[in-house]
């Protein structure tokens, strides 16, 4: 590891091996008995850190710790919950460049991808710092004389929240900000694959939440067992999990939660489409197009995975993408001119690998791409694949840079092969015809939780909600409302009257 990346690490806290555990305000050092958890650069393969996981103990000392702090935390007015949020904002501007360049060492996004999801924290935490003066209630009018109905909202308690390797911090801002605001306490399981991007976050949380005096709001639980995992997504003192990951995963997730009559809040598994049509500008298409497929290597839940050309489009379109994606450089994430980096791990691979020769069986002919790189770390080429949407291959998401490219007719067949995979997180339409784009908006158009015309069907912005139906889950993050996701609701009557009558006119006695 060079000089340059060894200070970055040491700027954020990062030793040569770390607790995997806090309370926000102590340090432990989890699982002590030489079972170090690894993080591994996936452009080289060699390990940065090491990190010891949580043991069972130290998940009953910080949830206990977590429930503690709600206690106080629940109390402190919206507002100034909102202004620790704001210096949280605050560090993690002063540690962007450190902490974007961790992403890219760790997850392997390209740097822009890197501080683009720091970026993404710190627009949340402005985004919160708002939404704290904004936890609105209403007023309803009584059917009773002198009587006055209101909904308020408060606190829910400690949050669950588990995140995926590919967006190691941002998701985990998505969540936690608007929990905290909302007086809620947050712990956090980040996926074992980027536990240093956790560990550096945690210790700018603990600075501001020590100088606040607020210890407790925000808690890591680092752990590589499903059994320790299963036990958080168990925990009857969690009335939210937020889980981030597979469709799978998210099952089980949902299946356990409400089997304690829990909440959860899913965002799982997409297999997004892009429609063009025979308008379409073509110029704009082609660069949504490219970010969508190759960003992240295919391991982000809003790549496009699926594209859908008109015929009177496909070949000239097809032929555009061909020569885009030959102009792909593909190597170190860090380095200034590259646009692909490398799949986080050999099972992703693998999997990469299984998807195509699935493809190659059913009949598909790959137009671009298709080999893993022979060469230090984890990368693979990006791929261009001519397919049919009902193949199940084309029906599942694989997290790689696979695009499926497939000729249509009309719009309403576009739009009915866009909605027939099992997934619904987002889509797009890229056409200069004002029917076509609000067809695709209406309730007979896009079934997804995202619509978006003539822009792409990744890079959402904190602004809108954040989710999507289906397999998706229905979950919602960010958006002007997601803060209810975090609360209770309870409605409230007030009789300042000086009679008892009943709803609905009932006479109960004399």
């Amino acid at each position: 590891m060079s000089a340059i990346h060894t200070a970055v690490l040491r700027d954020l806290g990062i030793q040569a091996v770390n607790s995997g555990g806090s309370s926000g305000s102590h340090w432990w050092s989890g699982r002590n008995d030489g079972s170090l958890l690894p993080s591994i650069n996936p452009s080289t393969g060699e390990q940065i850190a090491g990190v010891y996981p949580c043991s069972a103990d130290d998940y009953q000392r910080i949830v206990k710790e977590s429930v503690e702090s709600f206690h106080a935390w629940r109390m402190v007015p919206a507002p100034k919950r909102g202004e620790t949020v704001r210096l949280i904002g605050q560090a993690l501007r002063e540690k962007k460049e450190q902490l974007g360049t961790l992403v890219s060492l760790e997850v392997g996004k390209i740097k822009a991808e890197g501080d683009g999801e720091v970026q993404e924290m710190i627009d949340m935490a402005d985004f919160a710092v708002g939404q704290s003066r904004m936890l609105y209630g209403v007023t309803m009018q009584s059917e009773r004389p002198a009587h006055r109905m209101s909904e308020q909202w408060h606190p829910l308690g400690p949050v669950g929240v588990i995140t995926a390797f590919n967006f190691p911090v941002a998701v985990w801002a998505w969540n936690a900000f608007i929990a905290a605001i909302a007086g809620d306490t947050v712990i956090w399981k980040p996926s074992p694959k980027a536990p240093l991007c956790a560990v550096a976050v945690q210790q700018i949380c603990n600075r501001v939440m020590q100088q606040q005096g607020y210890p407790g709001i925000f808690s890591l639980f680092i752990t590589d067992q499903p059994a320790l995992a299963d036990r958080m997504v168990q925990d009857d003192r969690l009335p939210l999990i937020s889980f981030t990951g597979s469709v799978p995963v998210g099952r089980r997730v949902a299946a356990t939660v409400g089997q304690r009559l829990g909440r959860t809040l899913l965002e799982l598994s997409g297999n997004n489409a892009v429609i063009v049509d025979q308008t379409a500008d073509l110029d704009m298409a082609v660069r949504a197009i490219l970010f969508g497929a190759v960003g992240t290597a295919g391991q982000r839940c809003t790549t496009t995975r699926r594209l859908l050309i008109h015929e009177s489009r496909y070949e000239e379109l097809v032929g555009r993408l061909v020569k885009a994606y030959a102009q792909v450089h593909i190597g170190n994430p860090l380095e200034p001119d590259v646009l692909m980096g490398p799949l986080i791990d050999q099972v992703a691979v693998e999997g990469y690998r299984a998807a195509l020769d699935e493809i190659k069986k059913e009949g598909g002919e790959v137009l671009y791409g298709g080999r893993v790189l022979n060469r230090q770390g984890y990368f693979v080429e990006p791929t261009i694949v001519r397919a049919k949407n009902e193949w199940p291959v084309v029906q599942r998401e694989t997290f790689a840079p696979i695009l499926y490219v497939m000729p249509f007719q009309t719009i309403d067949e576009a739009i009915t092969l866009q909605n027939d995979v099992p997934q619904g997180l987002s889509s797009s339409m890229f056409s200069n015809d004002i029917r076509h784009g609000e067809q695709f908006l209406s309730a007979a158009g896009s079934d997804c939780g995202i619509a978006n015309v003539n822009i792409g069907t990744s890079g959402a912005e904190i602004g809108g909600a954040f989710g999507g139906e289906k397999e998706t889950g229905g979950g919602r993050e960010a958006g002007s409302d997601s803060w209810k996701a975090y609360m209770r609701r309870q409605t409230n009557t007030v009789n300042w009257g000086r009679e008892l009558p009943l709803a609905q006119g009932i006479k109960f006695g004399s």
